[in-house]
């Protein structure tokens, strides 16, 4: 059984690459310019969506077996609230998650630092809606896609990590389904479903970023919360009774 320690090193480490990976992507790698030869080389909304989905599937793998590979304040309170984690472990992973994803940005934020004319306020792959949309899209519209596809994401997890799920690809399947939330939502809000991812870059992209990043703690955990008393309400007593 791994200890406290270990569970807190490993929440850390997964949500520090999940941060670095996804954001880095977002903030190094969607407005490179073209290369030498005219073709083009940023990697687009499309790029985004993998870089976060393979850094949550690659984490699971390495990490998962310790701690259960959450990387997510808004999982460990649905998993909390599903049964699945004890209500005094989840102080420990919600810290270990919110500073190893603001490790995770600090790391992100130096490097692209290293370019000239570098300005976190014009975005640092926070999350906004209104003005700070990658659309337009308003508060209402962020709000209820956060709640929607966090209860997707956490019911995926509940699913595929329960005593009827194939345990050895949930992984997988957490991480696909995830690419396919950021395909929906990158341009609803630039997509969090984490409050760890959201708060982290938001601390160095200024005051705009901040005073909206209440919705992204607020709709994720609101999200994981219903998926699991969905899942406590409906899908539980069939897994009991297959």
């Amino acid at each position: 059984m791994s200890s406290t320690v270990q569970k807190a090193g490993a929440e850390f480490l997964g949500t520090f690459w999940l941060v670095f990976a996804g954001c880095g992507s977002a903030v190094l790698a969607t407005s490179a310019a073209p290369g030498d030869t005219g073709a083009q080389v940023a990697i687009g909304w499309l790029g985004v969506a993998l870089a976060f989905g393979l850094a949550v599937t690659t984490g699971a793998y390495a990490f998962g077996h310790i701690s259960g590979g959450h990387f997510n304040p808004a999982i460990s309170l649905g998993l909390a609230t599903a049964g699945r984690l004890p209500w005094r472990e989840l102080p420990l992973y919600v810290v270990s998650q919110l500073v190893g994803a603001v490790a995770g940005a600090a790391a992100l934020f130096a490097i692209a630092s290293g370019r000239a004319g570098f300005d976190a306020t014009g975005g640092f792959a926070t999350n906004g809606y209104a003005d700070r949309s990658p659309e337009g899209y308003g508060l209402a519209a962020a709000l209820l896609i956060e709640v929607v596809l966090t209860a997707v994401f956490v019911l995926v997890v509940l699913g595929t990590t329960g005593p009827k799920g194939a345990v050895g690809f949930a992984p997988l399947a957490i991480g696909l389904t995830l690419v396919v939330i950021h395909l929906i939502s990158i341009p609803v809000d630039n997509t969090s479903v984490n409050p760890a991812r959201s708060i982290a870059p938001a601390l160095f992209a200024g005051p705009a970023a901040l005073g909206q990043v209440w919705l992204f703690i607020v709709g994720p955990l609101v999200g994981g919360v219903l998926a699991a008393f969905i899942h406590k309400g409906v899908l539980a007593h069939r897994e009991e009774r297959a």
